[in-house]
């Protein structure tokens, strides 16, 4: 079985407070994009002496993955399930890394959320989405919405999920990534949470070109001082005509929602596609 996990992109996201268990409260928009990885999931052959290695195996090729690789959502997706399912088959899993890491594309989410997709449709496990979900919560905040991959209104810490109904078809958007890793602690170490008086809900329902002024990501604020290049790349963007220019997640990829094909852009790390 061969999966391909997309990137998404957040229009919009803000942080609203930090909850007692350390977690912030969230208002954004997930919204997938064609951008995707590579998974391939299948059961580990026995050996010509009939021996079965117990332990699931992951291979990674493409990008180079930093840290442990025990510490992979593919593989805690595979072992979360196992503890409910003592029957599921030890895997092995090539994971083909194509999203840029640490980059707020939630490629790593993405990833795990469809190893999860993938086993139970494999194995007929019959767990449905909400119970898919709640295996995808334990992974991490973002993986939910790899479940259900439609634009989505996020909540809580981006696990509670609603679709709403917006569209960027027939817009054309460029990623950039300038190469610096952010992590997820250091983003939300340099934000200040608070309410705001007009939900994302209300602006994502108004006209791309009101966007600008009104669709923040709060990360910027903490994350533009500290980096410049990122702030230079949106800044950019938005010169070369772009509808609405904005950091996704907590960076440091900048993506430009263009009417018309953006080719004539110059950035070392781009890539363009319709959507």
């Amino acid at each position: 079985m061969i999966l391909f996990p997309p990137a998404k992109i957040n229009l919009g996201l803000r942080i609203l407070r930090k909850r007692t268990d350390g977690y912030h409260d969230l208002d954004t928009v997930f919204y997938p994009i064609g951008l995707t990885d590579l998974l391939e999931i299948s059961p580990l052959l026995a050996s010509p002496r009939g021996r079965r290695d117990e332990r699931v195996q992951l291979k990674v090729t493409g990008l180079e993955l930093p840290g442990n690789s025990e510490d992979n959502l593919c593989l805690k997706a595979w072992h979360l399930l196992k503890a409910d399912f003592p029957d599921l088959p030890t895997v092995q899993m090539h994971l083909h890394k194509i999203i840029p890491i640490g980059a707020g594309l939630g490629g790593g989410s993405a990833d795990g959320a469809y190893a999860l997709r993938g086993l139970n449709e494999k194995f007929k496990l019959g767990l449905t989405a909400d119970q898919l979900v709640e295996y995808a919560a334990k992974l991490g905040s973002d993986c939910p919405f790899f479940i259900y991959d439609e634009p989505c209104l996020g909540a809580g810490r981006g696990e509670i999920l609603e679709p709403i109904s917006v569209s960027l078809r027939g817009y054309w958007i460029a990623l950039i990534n300038p190469g610096i890793h952010v992590s997820t602690k250091e983003a939300f170490a340099g934000v200040s949470p608070h309410e705001h008086h007009k939900p994302i809900r209300q602006i994502i329902a108004q006209p791309i070109e009101t966007w600008q002024t009104e669709l923040i990501n709060d990360f910027e604020s903490s994350i533009f001082p500290h980096y410049p290049k990122i702030k230079e790349v949106k800044e950019k963007l938005i010169a070369s005509g772009a509808l609405y220019a904005s950091m996704s997640g907590s960076g440091s990829t900048v993506y430009g929602i263009f009417t018309d094909d953006p080719g004539q852009l110059k950035f070392e790390s781009c890539m363009m596609f319709r959507v």
